[in-house]
């Protein structure tokens, strides 16, 4: 299995071999991009049968050229190889490209283009159509295809012309202490700098509002991307101990993204009990629907409005946190676990039949 540590697809991917272990599953975990956290390394070696390998080798979304994109899928291949995997789960179709000696099953996490229609519009610049047409041979050559929602399935089928299946992405919840009265904060958590989560319009929110709001994560990517806190409280980056701390306070967690294929954050904040305000975009609606206080997004006094309004109201943020908590059940590490586990045996199977009548 692939991953990298930028984002939130390690979370999945190290959940996602938790799940697998209790089925006797055994995973290589090969990390590309910059290197994990030491909290991240540890949480990795107590997944039974987990062996992660840090590779080095650059992410597909921050290549120089396609040939370099080239080579990085050449080498996963050859590690997998190495590794005696009788399937490859890539967390990034692109790396595809390469020929595999084993069924290949691709998770489409992200994509530029989608990413691109949903934050920007209009034409692609050059350096995302190079990159998306490596993303299409990933995919075309994938032997099954996945997304984390049917809101990303239908734009990966518009882009690309198939039709991902979709597994929900599961998390274990933490253990977190009861509730406590009133919440003094609102709290985002994620990747600041990607456009896609809008902050600049939560930044602008919070000054339609007396509500304290508070922003966790890293505010410059690795790809130069940065914003500045102007009326947020910046906590820079923090560990996941850090998240449940502040969870536990049951602050009321807000999302302002224009984009978000899952949104693993959210799903943490709902195990915690928090009432959650969501942009209005496909992927929440269809995940948190009637769980959840739903803003049009990039309306920034709207979302200043709706934290206000919630603050001031314990019993209907109580309510919203109970039906947020409850929805989060269905987003288990089990069902992830099981789902997956089918897809991989159904891929598994054509590729040994496919091999069988090759071979006679």
């Amino acid at each position: 299995m692939t991953a990298d540590a930028v984002g939130g697809v390690l979370t999945y991917a190290l959940d996602l071999a938790t799940g697998l272990a209790r089925h006797e599953v055994r995973t290589t975990l090969a990390l590309l991009g910059p290197a994990p956290s030491e909290g991240q390394r540890r949480l990795a070696a107590a997944i039974p049968g987990l062996r992660l390998v840090e590779t080095g080798l650059p992410l597909d979304w921050l290549a120089e050229n396609p040939e370099v994109a080239e080579t990085t899928a050449r080498e996963i291949s050859d590690l997998a190889r190495r590794h005696g995997a009788d399937l490859v789960h890539l967390n990034t179709p692109a790396l595809a490209i390469a020929s595999f000696e084993s069924a290949v099953v691709s998770v489409v996490h992200s994509c530029l283009a989608s990413w691109w229609a949903a934050v920007k519009g209009g034409p692609l610049p050059a350096d995302f159509r190079w990159r998306t047409q490596v993303m299409a041979q990933g995919i075309a050559a994938s032997d099954t295809l996945v997304c984390p929602s049917s809101a990303l399935a239908t734009e990966i089928e518009r882009i690309y012309g198939r039709r991902p299946a979709v597994v929900h992405n599961g998390r274990a919840p933490a253990e977190l202490p009861p509730h406590g009265a009133r919440p003094h904060f609102a709290l985002t958590a994620g990747r600041l700098w990607d456009e896609a989560k809008d902050i600049a319009t939560l930044d602008a929110a919070a000054g339609f509002t007396e509500l304290p709001v508070l922003a966790a994560g890293p505010t410059t990517g690795p790809n130069g991307s940065r914003i500045e806190l102007r009326r947020l409280q910046g906590l820079g980056p923090v560990g996941p101990s850090d998240v449940r701390a502040l969870l536990a306070r049951r602050p009321i967690f807000v999302a302002t993204a224009l984009y978000e294929p899952f949104g693993l954050a959210v799903l943490e904040a709902a195990q915690a009990g928090c009432a959650l305000v969501l942009s209005e975009i496909p992927t929440f609606r269809e995940l948190w629907d009637g769980a959840a206080v739903f803003v049009p997004a990039r309306n920034a006094e709207a979302f200043g409005r709706a934290l206000t309004q919630l603050a001031a109201a314990p019993e209907r943020r109580a309510i919203l946190g109970a039906a947020a908590k409850e929805r989060a059940r269905r987003y288990a590490v089990e069902a992830m676990a099981a789902q997956m586990l089918e897809i991989y045996a159904a891929a598994a199977g054509r590729e040994r039949r496919r091999r069988e009548g090759a071979a006679a």
